[in-house]
C-alpha cells in the first residue's frame, strides 16, 4: 500500500525521532500502529491491522533479547537466562517499553477502543510494541542488528530495574508478582510441623497451579513460607 502524507499519524515524525529510527518505507509504521478496530471501521483505507505484524515482532523480540542477555550476562547459567528472559518480554514489561517511548499517543484505534482508554491498555500497548519491532525489522532489510540498537537500551534499564526490585522485595512479593503477572494460582501449606514450643522447625510448600515448586524450613510459619518462595523462584520458570 502506497501512504500518502495525509495518511500519517499526527506528529509520526516525533515517534521517529524517540526510537532513533527513521522508515523509508512508512507503510511498515503506519501498520504497526493501526489496530484491528481502527481497521475494520476504516476498511476504505486499505490499512491493515498490526496483527501480523506482532506475530512475527513476538520471534524478532525473543531473538534479540536473548541475544542480548547472552552478551551481557555472560556468567549467568541457562536456566537464569530463561527466566530473565521471561520477565523481560511479559506484557507487563513490553507495555512498559511502549510507555517509554510514548507509543500509545501515536497509535491508530476505532471509536470504540478510544473511548475505553486503549491507548494505556496492557495488551494493546503490548501488541503495538511487537509490531514495531517487527516494523523496523522489515524496513531495515531484516536486520536484527537494527532492531537490537533500539531496543537494548530499554532491555538494559529494564534489567537494572529487575535487579533493583530483587534486591529490595521479599521472595514472597517477588513470586507473587510473577505469578500475578502469569495469572497464575498461588498457595502455601505448611505440610509438617516439629520440636518442642520453644524450638518449632516448619516446613512450607509453595504452590503454583496447584503443582509444588518449592519447599522451605524455618523456625517460624512466616520463615518457612519465605524459604519456600525463595525455592519456588530458583525453580519457576514462566511458560
Amino acid at each position: 500500500m502506497a501512504i500518502k502524507d495525509g495518511d500519517l499519524p499526527r506528529d509520526i515524525c516525533f515517534l521517529e525521532e524517540r526510537i532513533g529510527y527513521v522508515f523509508r518505507n512508512k507503510a511498515y509504521l503506519v501498520e504497526a500502529l493501526s489496530h484491528s478496530s481502527y481497521a475494520n471501521e476504516n476498511k476504505h483505507l486499505g490499512l491493515h491491522s498490526n496483527e501480523r505484524l506482532e506475530f512475527l515482532g513476538d520471534s524478532v523480540l525473543s531473538l534479540v533479547t536473548s541475544g542480548y542477555l547472552f552478551d551481557a550476562l555472560a556468567d549467568q547459567p541457562e536456566g537464569d537466562l530463561t527466566k530473565i528472559r521471561a520477565e523481560l518480554v511479559c506484557t507487563r514489561s513490553l507495555s512498559e517499553f511502549a510507555r517509554e517511548i510514548e507509543l500509545g499517543d501515536y497509535l491508530l484505534l476505532g471509536n470504540g477502543q478510544e473511548q475505553v482508554g486503549g491507548r494505556n491498555q496492557n495488551k494493546i500497548l503490548e501488541d503495538a510494541f511487537e509490531a514495531l519491532l517487527a516494523a523496523i525489522y522489515l524496513d531495515s532489510g531484516k536486520s536484527a542488528d537494527t532492531v537490537a540498537r533500539f531496543l537494548n537500551p530499554l532491555l538494559e534499564r529494564m534489567v537494572a530495574r529487575a535487579e533493583e526490585r530483587r534486591r529490595i522485595m521479599d521472595p514472597k512479593s517477588h513470586l507473587q508478582e510473577i505469578v500475578q503477572e502469569a495469572k497464575g494460582l498461588l498457595a502455601y501449606e505448611i505440610v509438617s510441623e516439629s520440636g518442642p514450643d520453644h524450638n518449632k522447625r516448619y516446613i512450607c510448600e509453595v504452590r503454583i497451579d496447584n503443582n509444588v515448586m518449592g519447599r522451605g524450613e524455618g523456625s517460624s510459619k512466616k520463615k518457612a513460607e519465605i524459604e519456600a518462595a525463595a525455592d519456588a523462584l530458583k525453580n519457576y520458570i514462566l511458560e
